[in-house]
């Protein structure tokens, strides 16, 4: 687990498609898509400047249910959330909170790791192999849970 609780994946694809294939995969798998936040066009509107991110704001209530019943006050941390990030080498990554992270941080103590939040966890990989691998697309479902699976 990582120490500050994020999980970044880079992407094979540009921020545009990246940001497209994810809401795709959001999408096929039921989850609501709660908000998409364009940082560079609100800094804009504001006066300001800012890099290439995009924060993608989706649940569903098998997923939000999953960190609740790990502990409520995980429900601060929802809806789950992921962001599409470019350096500005032009590299682009695919940034998200890790779900056994969350509830750690919400419930501090011993404490085991409900099945559940390993389900939350293997959707957001899949979720994140499909929005940033180049190699994973709506053919191969099994192989990375994309689009179909």
């Amino acid at each position: 687990m990582p120490e500050d609780g994020l999980i970044s994946i880079r992407s094979d694809h540009t921020a545009e498609a990246t940001v497209a294939r994810i809401e795709a995969d959001l999408a096929a798998k039921g989850l609501t898509l709660f908000a998409k936040i364009n940082h560079p066009a609100e800094a804009t509107e504001a006066g300001a400047a800012s890099p290439l991110a995009t924060l993608l704001l989706f649940g569903g209530t098998a997923a939000d249910a999953a960190l609740m019943q790990a502990c409520q006050r995980a429900g601060i941390s929802l809806p789950l959330k992921a962001m599409v990030w470019e350096e500005g080498s032009g590299t682009v990554w695919l940034t998200y909170s890790d779900p056994a992270w969350l509830a750690r941080r919400h419930a501090p103590g011993p404490q085991t790791e409900p099945a559940a939040i390993h389900a939350v966890s293997a959707m957001l990989r899949a979720i994140a192999r499909y929005g940033t691998a180049a190699d994973c697309g709506p053919s191969c479902p099994r192989s990375c849970g994309g689009a179909e699976g």
